[in-house]
C-alpha cells in the first residue's frame, strides 16, 4: 500500500479491497486492510459487505478477524 491510498475505494463487482479479500480468504491481506482503515461495515459490491463475503465462502478466520474488529 502506498501513502495516501484510499483503502475504501469503491467500484467493481467485489465492492472494495476488503471485499475482494475476504470473498477470498486472504488473511494476511484482510489483516493489512484493518490496520490501515478499511471499513468493515461498507457495503456495495455483488457480495454487500465484507462479512457476507467472508460467509459465502465459508472463510471461518477472516469471519472472525471481521467480527473482532467491529466490535
Amino acid at each position: 500500500m502506498t501513502e495516501g491510498s484510499n483503502v475504501n475505494a469503491q467500484g467493481g463487482e467485489y465492492g472494495n479491497a476488503l471485499q475482494a479479500a475476504s470473498l477470498n480468504g486472504n488473511l494476511r491481506v484482510v489483516q493489512l486492510l484493518l490496520d490501515n482503515g478499511a471499513d468493515v461495515n461498507a457495503e456495495d459490491g455483488k457480495y454487500g459487505n465484507a462479512l457476507q463475503a467472508a460467509s459465502r465462502n465459508g472463510n471461518l478466520e477472516v469471519v472472525q478477524l471481521l467480527l473482532d474488529k467491529s466490535k
